[in-house]
């Protein structure tokens, strides 16, 4: 099972995963330049990272997530996540046209929650994810 993880992994990373991670490290980029958006960043490269190899690994929400990360999902929304999350749909697209990248199109499509309200939200192994952790 690592073996095909891994094999998904690279493919991803070979037709979508790189081009959006490079959309989340600008992202990140530009929240660090703002200062007062710092966290933002943090989650921004903390998102790319699951973008460049997203097999094997998925989200869950935080515990202590609370009110702070919810206005903050808000804010992340207005000003950066609906770009990403088209930045997901113009990359599923055409990975839509063909046999092997249906299951890429539909990875890409999951992600849009994710691009959409990051706070609160944590990467881990599949694995831990529901009774690791």
């Amino acid at each position: 099972m690592k073996v095909l993880g891994f094999v998904l992994n690279v493919l991803w990373l070979i037709f979508c995963g790189i081009w959006m991670a490079i959309g989340y490290a600008i992202a990140g980029i530009v929240c660090f330049v703002l200062i007062i958006t710092i966290p933002f960043g943090i989650a921004a490269f903390r998102i790319a990272g699951y973008v460049l190899w997203p097999f094997g690994r998925t989200t869950v929400e935080k515990d202590d997530a609370g009110a702070p990360s919810c206005v903050g999902n808000v804010i992340w929304l207005v000003f950066a996540g609906w770009w990403l999350a088209l930045a997901h749909i113009a990359t599923s697209i055409p990975l839509f046209l063909s046999i092997i990248g249906i299951p890429f199109g539909w990875a890409n499509l999951k992600m849009i929650p994710i691009s959409l309200m990051p706070l609160g939200r944590e990467v881990v192994q599949t694995d831990e994810a529901f009774g690791g952790r």
